[in-house]
């Protein structure tokens, strides 16, 4: 039903889409994934209908998506990766502009708002303002206002990125329902357990076709070569992690909890297997890696440097590694007027510690993070940041913390030295301390080839290097990250992943938001936030056992406990 034959696409001398050729079928869910700059938006936007193709044809339902353009979209619902509507209307006034777009009469108007509002879940939102709206909430919105027209092709750009494992769990049911039908949906994400879930996945790399077919057809080629190594002490999983990776007979490696997850190159095999070394069943991901080449590339000096850092190298100076609590939140409440966002919030994290802070959009993670930031006065309780109270001594606490925001926040008309240099000053590093910190953290993230690059035009991969490199120009004691891989594919995500694992190893105490359950498994503790209170408290593995299923995911028991807490609240 939507044919691409020979699709090219040029910008300037850069080849962002090169000879792919594949067939989607009406009634099925086809994923398209690849890593950061594989060329998945321009696909999509290509099929869309809004970019010319440099070479080949897209045909949809017998459309040509240059010579039919104003019929295409009569056929066709389109969700783009960031949020297209309008913040400042409501989620009725959203779905009136759209229809007013799509020149519906009144009478097909109402029976589709009636229609879409209660597939979506958004029947009781309708008068509540576009930019009021959960993660969650403004993604169904934007899919409903994209499904207006029946559409016979839905093409989703990354519609779950930021969205927590519950509402993206809605997000799919509602798409799978659709798809259920004779509507074609083309889903770009960089989740792969939701890729693992399409009835197709098409794999990009460099713009060009490396897999298309069943995510299954993928997998088995895994069969055998993914082991878990079970009871490791947990001070010594980061560096046995670094250790693993550097063998040569290794594709990836992973902390899973408690144990090591390892996937084996082909034709190589552990030497032992037996009670700490257990075969388990291959996943989506590791067949993405494995066309992939692996997560790191041994030969890389830069790879080899990151490894060492795990291993033990200091990286900030920090040998405070120990018992002692750096983060202290003690009774935490922050009220908006009638509405408390957070409710009597308590835990601490010792220096070394990684330290994650999950739950649903809107459940009082942000609001927690910025008063520990000192960006938030609580309205009761108090926060210590290295024993400065941050309601007495502000500007000590602030000195003695890193934060990294969910969005880039960098200058990107400077260039890399020059936001280097911004941020040194603004931490308060002059003359020599500022050089030398400056080009440590050039050396340090592999920033040098960069330095004189605007930051605008950066890979996705190193802008992320950069802001955090930002974060620990003055040597902190504490690193906050908030959502730092949102929207990341898996490989970058395992390169950022080094860099904290090195950084907690050298004592920096890490308090992370995350909604990729994956990267949770990393954090030694974890404190669940439902409703602006803590409702599960302990390492990955508690919060598992604490859902009482049989061999349960730290997504199974996130969706869980909160279900669980949901119900307790009901009358």
């Amino acid at each position: 039903m939507l044919t691409i034959s020979h699709l090219v696409k040029r910008f300037g001398k850069t080849t962002a889409v090169d000879d792919v050729s594949v067939q989607f079928q009406a009634g099925r869910i086809t994923g398209v994934v690849g890593p950061d700059g594989a060329g998945k938006t321009t696909l999509v936007r290509l099929l869309a209908g809004l970019l010319k193709p440099s070479k080949g044809t897209v045909v949809c339902f017998g459309l040509d998506t240059v010579k039919d353009s104003a019929a295409l979209r009569e056929i066709l619902g389109y969700m783009p990766q960031r949020f297209g509507l309008y913040e400042d209307l409501t989620v009725k006034e959203n779905l009136e502009l759209y229809a007013e777009m799509r020149a519906m009469d009144n009478a097909l108007r109402k029976i589709r708002f009636t229609e879409l509002l209660h597939f979506t879940g958004l029947e009781p939102f309708t008068d509540r303002l576009a930019g009021k709206l959960s993660g969650g909430m403004k993604q169904k919105l934007g899919l409903a206002c994209s499904m207006l027209n029946t559409p016979k092709v839905l093409l989703l750009d990354e519609p779950s990125v930021g969205v927590d494992p519950i509402s993206r769990k809605e997000l799919w049911k509602i798409v799978k329902q659709l798809a259920a039908g004779e509507t074609a949906v083309v889903w770009n994400t960089s989740y792969l357990d939701e890729a693992e879930a399409c009835d197709e996945v098409l794999l990009l790399h460099e713009g060009r076709q490396l897999f298309f077919g069943k995510p299954a057809e993928l997998t088995k080629q895994l069969d055998g070569r993914v082991f878990q190594i079970r009871n490791v002490p947990a001070e010594e999983r980061r560096k046995q992690l670094a250790k693993i990776i550097l063998e040569p007979e290794i594709l990836d490696g992973t902390i899973q909890g408690s144990v090591l997850r390892v996937v084996y190159k082909k034709n190589t095999l552990p030497q032992t297997v037996g009670a700490n070394v257990v075969s388990v069943p291959p996943r989506f991901e590791d067949g993405f890696i494995d066309i992939l080449g692996g997560t790191v590339k041994t030969e890389s000096v830069f790879a080899k440097r990151k490894i060492k850092m795990l291993a033990g190298s200091p990286l900030t100076g920090n040998q405070l590694a120990g018992s002692q609590p750096v983060v202290i939140a003690e009774h935490l409440t922050k009220r908006f007027g009638d509405f408390t966002a957070v409710h009597n919030n308590s835990f601490e994290i010792k220096y070394g510690e990684i330290f994650g802070l999950l739950g649903p959009n809107g459940a009082g993670k942000s609001t927690t993070f910025k008063m520990l930031c000192g960006l938030l006065k609580p309205t009761e309780g108090r926060g210590f940041i290295a024993g400065y109270n941050l309601l007495k001594s502000p500007g000590k606490a602030r000195s003695r913390l890193g934060y990294m925001a969910q969005k880039f926040s960098m200058y990107g008309d400077l260039t890399v030295r020059q936001n280097l240099n911004f941020f040194a000053g603004i931490y308060g590093l002059w003359g020599f301390a500022k050089r030398r910190a400056v080009n440590g953290m050039l050396e340090l993230f592999d920033l040098g080839r960069y330095a004189s690059v605007n930051t605008e035009v950066l890979p996705l991969g190193f802008k992320q290097r950069l802001s955090l490199a930002a974060a620990l120009m003055h040597e902190p004691d504490v690193l906050f990250l908030d959502e730092p891989t949102s929207g990341v594919d898996p490989l970058t995500r395992r390169e950022f992943w080094m860099h904290i694992n090195a950084l907690a190893q050298s004592g920096v105490a890490v308090l992370i938001t995350t909604h990729f359950m994956d990267e949770a498994e990393y954090c030694d503790r974890i404190a669940l936030i439902y409703n602006g209170e803590t409702i599960a408290l302990g390492t990955p593995d508690d919060l598992k056992q604490s859902a009482d299923l049989s061999n349960p995911s730290l997504e199974d028991a996130f969706i869980t406990l909160i279900q669980r807490s949901r119900k307790h609240r009901e009358p």
